[in-house]
């Protein structure tokens, strides 16, 4: 008997969904994830008065009734200090929420400094976004079995060895990810802002570093994080480590990387950048209190909830809150993003406000810079439009200076990254307020994946860094600007101004997969 059968496209599409499904059942087993039975509440400590950052805030915060003291953190040296010294002088609790760890130099030590302040006693809660955590299981089991250490892992993947199969079945809902970065020691202090945890975050590899920021900060916002850090924590879509074990003999784990965390550890203190952090570990013990600056200050971030499908609304997404801000510009608008794709709707926005008379700068990454390039594609689709509205565009140089003759006579200098590429995510309103948080302006951070991020009425911060981009931004980045049609780049290179007339720094064929990504590739993906 011969069958004949008949597909259309439609089923041809049904035919392909099919196979995929059961590619990806094979691939991982027919994994699920375990039964989402109430994990243990925990809460932020609060009773913190007597510890030794209580005692080093206290004046400062009694000073400043209802106000918050921010020091930002742009050298990225300083960042990797700034964490490393939060958690050797806690005395009670330590929460971390990151959406990237990378085990290399700094990542190990901050794990190793983390395993150390569990064993003094410390409360250390770590929750980290499921997307980064493939091939981690040794370390992450090791350090959930600590007594006073708990991992949790946000919206997981219910298969363990296969991230593909994730994608495959359930693509909706492992597509968005957590992206908030945040440490708080002692419910005294924390930093919040763009950077992850990992070499290239904290200029310790030679390849390329982040221009990234971060802001310190003690006072009223403070709490704001641990409320925020206990949403999360608390949540459904965060999910404790040991639901994961199967029987697993995690002490045996905990006593491995214990072992290997320690000689990780003698290796890194040998390194030439540990040896180059000298200058930024002086810098953070000659803080004084006037370093910080006080002011109003707000957090806003997504509700957890974002990642099912929240329906968006002011009160529960952050994107709202930022755009009733900038609504309220008059005059001034600076936005650093290195992921920026703002659609149609926000380019005819920031070219209505131009119209309007307001200023508006726009600092994103080059072709060269961007780490992402089919983010790069979608941005090139409003790069015209932008610059012929009036919008002054310039984009990040991937090229970064190389040490001066006097530095290369300095042994051992770490000289670091010799690339660069932006990650900073700020606003300045007017100069006079700024946003400091883990948001870009796309698709992905808007719809898909949750953010953070401080408001920080402060017009010295805000005008520094205003008059700082004004003054140094051709040494850093390229101006981009139109000339009878066609876009041009401008920068200035050893005191002479310099023109290109293509994306500078990038190859033929990096130029032409990028130009065709940009009309295949769903912006709301990016």
């Amino acid at each position: 008997m011969t069958i004949k059968c008949r597909v259309n496209r439609t089923g041809l599409v049904r035919l392909g969904r099919a196979a995929l499904l059961m590619l990806a059942a094979v691939l991982s087993g027919c994994a699920s994830l375990p039964e989402r039975e109430p994990a243990p509440a925990s809460w932020a400590i609060r009773d913190t008065a007597n510890t030794a950052l209580a005692e080093v805030t206290a004046d400062d915060i009694a000073a400043h009734p209802g106000l918050s003291g921010a020091l930002l953190l742009g050298d990225p040296m300083d960042a990797f200090v700034v964490r490393l010294g939060m958690i050797e002088a806690a005395e009670k609790s330590l929460d971390l929420q990151y959406y990237i760890w990378h085990q290399d130099l700094t990542g190990d030590t901050l794990l190793n400094r983390l395993l150390h302040a569990a064993d003094r006693g410390v409360r250390v809660r770590l929750l980290l976004d499921d997307l980064d955590t493939a091939g981690k299981a040794d370390t992450l089991f090791g350090l959930d079995a600590h007594p006073n250490i708990e991992v949790r892992l946000f919206n997981p993947f219910a298969s363990r060895t296969s991230r593909v199969s994730g994608f495959l079945t359930d693509f909706g809902r492992v597509n968005r990810r957590m992206h908030n970065k945040t440490i708080t020691a002692d419910n005294r202090l924390t930093v919040l802002g763009g950077r992850n945890i990992g070499d290239e975050y904290f200029n310790a590899t030679e390849e390329v570093v982040f221009g990234d920021l971060d802001v310190l900060c003690q006072g009223a916002v403070v709490d704001e994080v641990s409320v925020q850090f206990d949403l999360y924590w608390n949540s459904p879509w965060a999910y404790p480590m040991d639901r994961f074990a199967n029987g697993r003999d995690t002490v045996a784990d905990l006593n491995r990387f214990r072992r290997a965390s320690e000689a990780q550890l003698e290796q890194a203190k040998k390194s030439r950048y540990a040896q180059g952090l000298a200058g930024a570990v002086q810098k953070l013990r000659s803080l004084e209190s006037d370093d910080f600056e006080w002011g109003q200050a707000k957090l806003i971030y997504d509700d957890p909830g974002k990642v099912g499908g929240l329906k968006l609304s002011s009160d529960t997404h952050l994107a709202p809150e930022l755009l009733k801000v900038m609504a309220q510009v008059e005059h001034d608008l600076l936005i650093i993003s290195p992921y920026f794709v703002p659609g149609e709707r926000l380019t005819q926005y920031l070219v209505n406000m131009v119209e309007r008379g307001i200023r508006v700068r726009i600092v994103t990454n080059s072709l060269a810079a961007n780490d992402v390039p089919v983010v790069h594609a979608g941005y090139m689709r409003y790069r015209e439009a932008l610059v012929a509205g009036g919008v002054e565009l310039f984009e990040y140089k991937a090229p970064l200076e190389t040490e001066t003759e006097q530095q290369k006579d300095k042994e051992p200098f770490w000289k670091g990254a010799s690339r660069g590429s932006l990650h900073a995510k700020s606003m300045v309103f007017e100069e006079e307020g700024l946003f400091v948080g883990s948001f870009n302006l796309d698709a992905r951070s808007a719809v898909l994946n949750t953010e953070i991020g401080v408001l920080i009425h402060n017009p010295e911060y805000a005008k520094k860094i205003s008059a700082d981009l004004d003054r140094l931004i051709l040494d850093k980045a390229y101006q981009v600007t139109l000339e009878e049609g066609d876009l041009v780049w401008v920068t200035r290179h050893d005191g002479e101004m310099v023109r290109f007339d293509r994306e500078p720094d990038t190859s033929w064929w990096t130029r032409f997969s990028t130009g065709f990504m940009r009309y295949i590739v769903p912006e709301g993906m990016l």
